[in-house]
């Protein structure tokens, strides 16, 4: 098997991307904190004392989508169009799921922008809300869909 990330010296290297043609692409990933249900409540009642946690995290997903080739080595910087977040309220966990969709049209794909910002959201949470609850789980982060480019479509069933 071949790897893209290496030469034929076995050299770590960014993937040359310059002759594939540009495409529209976009992915879309989720990840879930669990939390305690003093946790939950401090977050929908928005009484956490380090502020609005929900509205933080969607911040700190956007930045981390934009920041990713900063923190994952060989990632292309991209010059993303749009980053989407999503979040929904599971107070049967009590938890809390965050989408993130990244878009752009390119040589390369997003994924990796919207995992990273799942993953800086979520931490974004627990770490506003580690006060109250240090036991939160961050769990499930994963690629849920994506368009674009040479392999095409993948939808999680």
């Amino acid at each position: 098997m071949n790897l893209t990330h290496l030469d034929e010296n076995d050299k770590p290297k960014m993937v040359d991307v310059s002759s594939k043609a540009d495409t529209v692409r976009s992915a879309t990933a989720s990840g879930l904190i669990e939390m305690s249900p003093e946790a939950y409540k401090a977050v929908v009642t928005q009484s956490a004392k380090k502020g609005p946690v929900l509205q933080t995290a969607v911040i700190a997903a956007i930045q981390g989508a934009k920041r990713t080739p900063e923190l994952i080595p060989m990632c292309h910087p991209l010059m993303l169009s749009s980053v989407k977040t999503e979040v929904e309220e599971l107070p049967e966990l009590p938890g809390f799921r965050l989408w993130v969709t990244a878009k752009l049209t390119g040589k390369t794909g997003v994924e990796m922008e919207a995992l990273t910002g799942v993953s800086v959201g979520l931490l974004t949470i627990y770490d506003m809300l580690k006060a109250i609850d240090k036991g939160m789980v961050i769990r499930e982060i994963r690629l849920e869909s994506k368009t674009g480019g040479k392999s095409g479509e993948f939808r999680r069933d």
